[in-house]
């Protein structure tokens, strides 16, 4: 592992099986998911449209798909494939725990909160599968999820070697699109264990980099994280929808995919919250797959698998909300925001995985960002 924060040693076992498992994902979306992309294409759409006399939208090619054999069982393998991937990691990690707990040496600062109260909209479902979620702790000073969650991620190749590829990859579209910006201090909402807050300590060297999350295990982490890279990141146990950050604070406020994981109520606060922080003239982008609108329908209904079993309830709502309607409605200026526009037509080189039994070499769905200047 090149990942300097990954304090989990692999058996040649475990490693080969984790690898096993990533291969399992990389035949789904290399083999399976075109084989059923082939038949939608080539027998369900025509045959819809002679039928109706117009194509299939999404949820037409839903019902069609689950009509077919070869949709089924790619969805089931990726749910099991999703199971397998949290239950070999936490093997892995349950041999050396507690010894692989994180230490507390380095330049990187953590504050949490005793009294924070986790929102429902994640306590009421073990988001992406992961048994107890992200926030549930299992001894005092816990770190475990945050551990399993980088273990996977880095094992599996998403997002490069060190998994910063997405966060590298926007604040190179900040620094493209907004070169006049000078960026002082910056805010990454919905950290998790800090992959993609790391690539902003290097893109804005001499900027304050703030980082929030609401789970502890995770921030636990993603402070040794931070340590082990030398890195000098500000984890804070906050919620989005309101923090105790002053008003006017942030030059550039950001977000890597973590949206869709809020709710309806909560993604119009994150908005009004990021207004309030940045200062005139800042800048707020956030990240995440492509509205459904701007898919084609093969690759939305499949999009919206997470929503239906992948325990991540909110996906198909965010994604077909107009995110700069959005923007707007939470106090921005029209003239000012922007919709989903691509962030980069390839994530970056270090986002290609050498290992064809590892996961696909690039996710170009996850490469588009919206946001606004304040």
């Amino acid at each position: 592992m090149k990942n300097p924060g990954l304090m989990i040693d692999e058996s040649h076992d475990e490693g080969a099986r984790m690898r096993f498992v990533a291969g399992i994902r990389g035949y789904i979306g290399g083999t399976m998911m075109p084989g059923a992309r082939a038949i939608a294409d080539e027998h369900l759409t025509p045959a819809f449209r002679k039928k109706t006399g117009h194509n299939p939208d999404r949820r037409d090619l839903r019902k069609l798909a689950e009509g077919t054999a070869l949709y089924p069982w790619t969805s089931a393998l990726r749910r099991t494939q999703q199971e397998m991937m949290w239950d070999t990691s936490g093997d892995t990690l349950k041999r050396q725990w507690p010894t692989a707990t994180p230490t507390n040496r380095g330049s990187a600062t953590l504050r949490l909160d005793p009294m924070m109260q986790t929102p429902r909209y994640l306590t009421a479902v073990d988001i992406h599968c992961m048994p107890g979620n992200y926030h549930s702790e299992l001894t005092d000073n816990d770190a475990f999820a945050g551990a399993l969650y980088d273990h996977v991620i880095v094992s599996n190749g998403y997002k490069g070697d060190d998994a910063a590829g997405v966060g590298g990859a926007l604040a190179a579209f900040v620094k493209r699109n907004f070169p006049d910006l000078r960026v002082r201090r910056v805010l990454d909402v919905g950290c998790t264990v800090g992959h993609s807050t790391l690539a902003y300590t290097h893109a804005f060297p001499n900027a304050e980099i703030q980082a929030i999350d609401v789970a502890a295990p995770c921030l636990r982490y993603a402070k040794a994280r931070a340590d082990a890279a030398n890195a000098a990141v500000h984890f804070s146990q906050q919620n989005a929808e309101g923090t105790d950050f002053k008003a006017g604070s942030f030059d550039l406020i950001v977000s890597t995919i973590t949206l869709h994981e809020t709710s309806n109520k909560a993604i119009r606060n994150i908005y009004r919250e990021c207004r309030r922080l940045l200062r005139p003239g800042g800048v707020m982008v956030h990240c995440e797959s492509q509205q459904y609108f701007a898919k084609a329908p093969f690759d939305a209904q499949w999009h919206r698998w997470g929503a239906h079993f992948n325990a991540e309830p909110f996906m198909e709502t965010m994604h077909e909300m107009e995110l700069k309607s959005l923007a707007v409605e939470c106090g921005f200026d029209a003239t000012k925001s922007f919709p989903q526009v691509p962030m980069l037509s390839t994530l970056a080189p270090d986002m290609a995985v050498a290992d064809p039994g590892r996961a696909p070499k690039t996710y170009p769905e996850i490469l588009y960002v919206a946001g606004a200047v304040r």
